[in-house]
Order: C-alpha cells, then structure tokens, then sequence
C-alpha cells in the first residue's frame, strides 16, 4: 500500500506516470477487507484525524481483520470500546508479536497497537484534560489517548469537580502556566464544572457530558442541558461520553493554533 506522499515523490522525481499515480490514489481511497468493513485509511491525511476502529457491537474477528489492514496501511491501529472477548483475541494475535507494540487501556477501553520502529509525529499541540470525578476517567483516558495519536502533548487532572471547588484553582493555574491551547472538561451529574473552567480561562473549552447522573437527568443528559444552556463564552459540547470526539476536537484545535504561518 502506497502512501499519498509517497506517491507523489514518486511523481516528482519521474519514477511513475501521472496516470499510475492516478489510478494508485483511487485504489487506495477505499480499502476493502472482505465483505465486512470499507476503511478510510487516508482520513488523517484529509482532516488530520486517523480513523479509529470502533469495536462495540463487533464480531472479535472482524476487529482483528480491519486492525490487521490499518497496521499494513498506515503502521497502527487504534480500537476503541473493546469488550472482554476482543480483548483477549487481540492480546493472542497481536501480543506476542515481536513486530509489534500493544498498549491496553484497560480504563479508557482503547487499544493502540503499532509497529514498534513507529512514532507517532508530534504537532506542537498541547491539550489540557479535566474531570470533575473519577467516574469520569475512562471517558478522558480515550480522549488523552487520541490527542496524544494526533500529536499533541497532554496534562491531565482528575477528581477536582465542584463539590470542592478549591480543588480545582491550583491544577488548572498549572496549565495555563504549561501553555494549554485548549481544555477538555469531563463532568457527570448536573455538568456544572466545563462552564465554570470556561468562565476562567482565556482559551477553548471542550465540554464532555459523562453517563453518571441519574434521576431525572441520568445517563448524561443532565449534564448535557447544562453544559449547552452555559453562559460562558468559549465553551463547546460533544455529545454523551464522546471521549473520541473531544479528544479529536481538541487535537485539531491545538495543533492549528501551534503551525507556523
């Protein structure tokens, strides 16, 4: 599998033919494996957003075989919401492969796996990742997790919600001193702590409902409401528990901001 920038050295240099070129891009547009799945592998070239295998609901053996093309395509795979059963097939397929690194995030339920000369590039971005409880981690540990594939730096701080306010002042005083381009903020319950941590900071603040509340406002959207309904400028809101999503906003953000003209 040719990547884009290979391709079009190649092209430079007159190795192949405009018409090669051509037809090599359109075959590696879409990538077939099987029957069972059409991979975006140039997503990240378009949008600087790899694609991620999202592996809820999914037969433990499909998993395996699109991880198996994004490691031959692009040198690393990153799947995301695994269960027991996919973990484990994973773990026998993957680990004990000594062409490969595979980090296990059993709290985020996110796999990386990759070849172990890849790295991945990193941007310049810095993302600043709050929870204001710890039952909101395994949301923020996918978003570090993405940030981090895209090339951004993270800081992190759990556990520091509004029931102690005070706890929240000196992590965060931290990351404006450490040159955050954007916070990520991770509340459940009523979802109060984004606003607030936007009210206080001069840069973007990504909201992330947690499914944690329960009553009249639970599985989220409690907190969803609120955030939405926040008077602070400079507050944007992903959906329920989309760690991927923010950590990708978040990612793209930081990383434009930190391009030189």
């Amino acid at each position: 599998m040719s990547d884009i920038k290979e391709i079009l050295t190649k092209l430079l240099k007159e190795e192949m033919s405009i018409e090669e070129a051509e037809r090599l891009l359109r075959a590696n547009h879409v990538e077939e494996v099987g029957d069972l799945a059409k991979l975006d592998i140039f997503r990240k070239t378009r949008t600087g957003t790899p694609e991620v295998i999202f592996a809820q609901n999914k037969e433990p053996q499909i998993v395996i075989e699109i991880s198996k093309k994004f490691l031959q395509s692009k040198q690393f795979a990153i799947i995301s919401r695994y269960n027991e059963d996919q973990k484990i097939l994973i773990e026998n397929i993957f680990g004990g492969d000594e062409n490969y690194d595979i980090n296990i995030n059993e709290l985020g339920k996110i796999v990386v796996i990759k070849e172990k000369s890849y790295k991945f590039p990193k941007k310049g971005g810095i993302v600043g990742i709050i929870t204001a409880g710890s039952s909101d981690i395994p949301v923020a540990v996918e978003a570090e997790v993405i940030a981090e594939a895209m090339g951004c730096k993270v800081i992190k701080t759990y556990d520091v919600g509004i029931a102690g306010i005070h706890r929240i002042f000196t992590p965060l005083s931290d990351m404006i001193k450490k040159g955050v381009h954007i916070i990520i903020v991770c509340a459940g319950m009523e979802g109060t702590l984004p606003g607030l941590v936007a009210a206080l900071v001069e840069v973007p603040v990504i909201g992330v409902p947690i499914s944690s509340g329960y009553g009249m406002g639970e599985k989220g959207k409690g907190a969803l409401v609120t955030m939405l309904q926040s008077c602070s400028p400079g507050l944007l809101v992903v959906n329920i528990d989309n760690g991927f999503g923010a950590g990708a906003s978040a990612a793209i953000i930081a990383n434009k901001i930190t391009e030189k003209p």
